[in-house]
């Protein structure tokens, strides 16, 4: 398996590296362990806390990401704009504005908490599976985006009439719909009625 961010190890403030940790949860979201990130992927999956952000321009259009070819999962894939896992003890509103300036080189002019939502998603191609208590994020984005190319293969606003039509024909990431679905009553919040989410 090739090494990328996801499967790599990271070195701590003592030199030392370690494997990077997800927060195992139960089915109410409360912490209960923590479990290394690619095993926690594996068949049948270990329940994990998650995050998922929509960012949305001044025009009401969400910003979507294609997933790089390199990662270990669901690569090329088209998905929410960011989405992830806190670390053990980091907060998921912490950890979703971070990982969105990681991943896209902006950070969110406007965040809120947008509910939660819990699946299970095998993903076919790689094998793995998603089992998650994902935390769910509305925003807007009003600053250009620097894109890391070890993370996004491409980036695109679309209106929601454009999201459909690219939905039937691209391939999306399996937790897309059920992420997008869960948040939609934020989203219409955020951009208002017109904007036809």
């Amino acid at each position: 398996m090739p090494i990328t961010p996801a499967t790599a190890t990271h070195s701590s403030s003592k030199g030392t590296t370690e494997a990077i940790l997800l927060e195992l949860v139960d089915e109410k979201g409360v912490t209960i362990g923590t479990a290394e990130k690619l095993t926690a992927h594996q068949p049948p999956g270990q329940l994990h806390r998650a995050f998922s952000v929509f960012l949305f321009d001044e025009q009401g259009r969400l910003l979507l990401q294609q997933r790089a070819l390199g990662k270990y999962h669901s690569p090329g894939v088209w998905s929410n704009t960011c989405c992830g896992h806190p670390f053990p003890g980091e907060a998921p509103f912490a950890a979703s504005a971070r990982r969105t300036y990681e991943e896209l080189g902006v950070s969110p002019s406007l965040l809120a908490e947008a509910g939660t939502v819990r699946y299970n998603h095998p993903d076919p191609a790689s094998g793995l599976v998603e089992q998650e208590y994902n935390h769910l994020f509305v925003g807007l984005v009003q600053a250009p985006l620097a894109a890391d190319p070890e993370e996004v293969a491409s980036t695109a606003f679309v209106t929601a009439a454009e999201l459909a039509e690219r939905h039937a024909r691209d391939p999306f990431s399996a937790w897309f719909m059920t992420v997008l679905d869960a948040a939609r009553p934020a989203i219409r919040e955020l951009t208002g009625a017109s904007a036809g989410w």
